[in-house]
């Protein structure tokens, strides 16, 4: 079992407009709405693996109510606590033109003291029997920005992987926690560190701290610095669509290789296979199988040409 840690549940819509254009009135092609945040994508992805995973996070109102039958709905094994507050909302907008995909996020409900304490002893419990722990995306409003740490120490003392994708002041609490690995992408990466190079920062955190680093680079595939390793992974050929969710596709194929002791090499190249395969789709939390299959067999993984330093 793989436990996927996303406290800020969402109800995910998604439009499909021609094109988008500021300051314009649009007419929405379709429109699709399923239980989202990073988390459930991931989880989304691991089933379409084989994998079975388990969703731990937070629900309140009627939308919460939404998100839970919406997962039970889908076969999602789901573990979720109650709040008060209302769960959130995020819209992405998707112009069919050129795949470009306009996020709002909303930033969810106000947790309190004792709802977040009853979630985390929750947690902490299911973690030794897990293969691998995720913790991915934003924290709610009223929860600490180090929260995340005591969920790093459970798995690291219990011995089960931990992967972190999050961003802003949680990652940079996550990182000093030495997870097994950290996936942010380039601009998560380049606030953390503020070195606009994602190569030589991914190289610069993981000898700081001492913390495998994979980065996403949108259509440019990914970097990583691993062991003492440094790979570049890019897709075979561009994919159009909806770029929404393709990073949580990462992260379960990373997850799932993890899992499998699958070496980096072909790891990674999975990685952005399914990542490339979930741009296809129209919807986060899914992927293309033709698509997979297609860039599966086109991959390029290999160490970078030029890394100043080493």
């Amino acid at each position: 079992m793989i436990l996927v840690v996303t406290p800020n549940l969402a109800w995910d819509v998604t439009y499909a407009v021609d094109r988008l254009v500021p300051h314009r009135t649009h007419r929405v092609r379709s429109v699709r709405g399923r239980a989202g945040g990073k988390g459930v994508n991931v989880a989304r992805v691991l089933g379409r693996l084989g994998r079975r995973a388990v969703v731990a996070g937070l629900a309140g109102g009627r939308t919460g109510e939404l998100i839970r039958q919406d997962l039970l709905d889908s076969g999602i094994d789901a573990d979720i606590a109650a709040v008060r507050e209302e769960s959130r909302r995020t819209v992405a907008v998707v112009s069919t033109a050129d795949g470009e995909a306009t996020l709002f996020n909303e930033p969810g409900p106000v947790v309190g003291p004792a709802e977040w304490t009853g979630f985390r002893e929750a947690v902490l419990a299911r973690i030794p029997e897990a293969s691998a722990v995720v913790l991915t995306g934003s924290l709610p409003p009223g929860v600490p920005d180090d929260s995340k740490v005591p969920f790093i120490h459970r798995a690291t003392a219990s011995g089960v992987p931990c992967i972190v994708d999050t961003s802003g002041p949680a990652l940079r609490h996550a990182v000093k926690s030495r997870p097994a690995l950290v996936k942010p992408n380039a601009e998560e990466l380049r606030e953390l560190t503020s070195r606009p190079d994602p190569l030589r920062a991914a190289v610069d955190l993981r000898d700081e701290h001492g913390v495998d680093v994979v980065v996403s680079l949108g259509a440019e595939g990914l970097v990583a610095a691993i062991g003492r390793g440094v790979w570049r992974a890019r897709p075979g050929e561009p994919v159009r669509g909806n770029p929404t969710g393709a990073g949580d596709a990462v992260v379960a194929a990373l997850v799932s290789g993890h899992v499998d002791g699958t070496p980096w090499p072909h790891r990674l190249a999975e990685a952005v296979a399914i990542s490339a395969a979930a741009v296809a789709a129209p919807v986060a939390g899914e992927f293309d199988a033709d698509e997979y299959r297609r860039q599966r067999d086109t991959v390029r993984v290999h160490p970078p040409e030029v890394l100043d330093g080493t």
